[in-house]
């Protein structure tokens, strides 16, 4: 640590702290993340190894970069690029919402970053206000891979706890073991819906109360989580689903929104993981497309995060940084076919359930078309 002067303490949680450090030679800011000290705590070890893992992997411009790692009295420190803010920094200093331009702009990035995520087989598993960070400039970089987990055919369980309640998949409180990327898609959608809005979709104060939420505006789970929630005695009898009169629905919950962004949102949160877009179709959604949005942002997000990768501490990252980033998008614009086979958890390599395709809209659609 002695490069290295502490100037504040701005995160604290069940592994350590986060603290804002200025780098003694290059005069540059920098968050380092301190654990607590990781050989009389296995689960903390685990957690520190798994996002020194993680992020020594990742390279994208809508990921947060990791500038080094060291041991000092068995404690792991991770030094990062320092971001000024987060969503929910924006979201305090906004609580009726951040407006929808923004709003695009900020669930674009996310959306990126995600998609590069298991464009490398990696779920992050925790999206969240708090884990997204907002450069002065604009960027927007997933943080805190602490929780991330590598998608294999290995058959390894997956851990049941994952994600912050607010902002889990019905999979996840159900006890689903064979999950994968849908939850983030999932996530996406929750944060999307709470920077519109200013409040989180769905404030469960317990997990019966999460999924009662849930169920109460979307309806009945799937089949298989029927299943599931029968075998669950956490929600034996405690959970009554909705008649379709009943349910309300985003249509209905968001009836003034335009109908293109309601979508959006509703292609993310499908009660049946299946049903989800995947982040490459997000990024391909009517949302983003109809007005030619990315051509228009992409390069002057460019232009930002060269300017944010000029930093003395990040320049020897920056070439990869963005050849890795140009690359997964050149190979998201390319068409393809979609795989056949998913991976599951717990049971190895199988066939793909079929998805529904993102809904192709123009400013002159009629949502009286639309299926709810």
């Amino acid at each position: 640590m002695d490069k290295y002067e502490q100037l504040a303490i701005v995160g604290e949680g069940s592994y350590g702290l986060v603290m804002k450090c200025r780098h003694r030679e290059t005069d540059q800011i920098v968050a380092i993340k301190k654990f607590l000290e990781t050989e009389e705590d296995a689960t903390i070890r685990k957690m520190a190894l798994r996002e020194i893992r993680m992020l020594k992997r990742l390279k994208h411009e809508n990921l947060v970069a990791m500038i080094e790692v060291f041991r000092h009295k068995k404690r792991f420190y991770l030094v990062f690029e320092y971001l000024e803010g987060t969503v929910l920094d924006e979201l305090d200093k906004m609580p009726g919402g951040l407006g929808e331009e923004r709003c695009r702009e900020r669930i674009f990035q996310v959306t990126r970053g995600i998609g590069y995520c298991h464009s490398n087989h990696i779920i992050h598993r925790d999206v969240k206000p708090e884990n997204v960070l907002v450069s002065s400039l604009g960027v927007v970089k997933l943080c805190d891979f602490g929780f991330a987990r590598l998608i294999s055919s290995t058959g390894e369980a997956c851990t049941e706890y994952v994600a912050t309640r607010w902002y889990r998949a019905p999979e996840l409180l159900v006890g689903e073991p064979n999950y994968g990327p849908p939850i983030d898609v999932w996530s996406i959608g929750c944060l999307f819906a709470e920077m519109m809005t200013g409040d989180p979709l769905f404030p469960g104060e317990s997990d019966i109360d999460q999924f009662h939420l849930i169920v109460k505006l979307l309806g009945k789970p799937c089949l298989r989580h029927q299943q599931l929630l029968s075998h669950n005695t956490q929600f034996k009898g405690v959970i009554k689903f909705p008649n379709t009169d009943e349910m309300l629905g985003f249509y209905k919950h968001f009836a003034s929104w335009p109908t293109i962004t309601i979508d959006f949102l509703d292609s993310c949160m499908k009660m049946d993981p299946n049903h989800r877009l995947t982040s490459d179709e997000l990024l391909k959604h009517s949302f983003f497309t109809h007005d030619m949005f990315p051509q228009r942002f992409l390069p002057a997000l460019r232009e930002k995060v060269n300017i944010e990768l000029n930093n003395p501490l990040l320049r020897k990252y920056k070439t990869e940084i963005l050849m890795s980033t140009d690359k997964r998008d050149e190979t998201r614009r390319k068409p393809s076919r979609e795989s056949k086979w998913r991976f599951s958890l717990t049971e190895g390599i199988l066939p793909l359930f079929k998805r529904r395709k993102p809904v192709d809209m123009s400013p002159t659609y009629n949502p009286d078309t639309q299926a709810n």
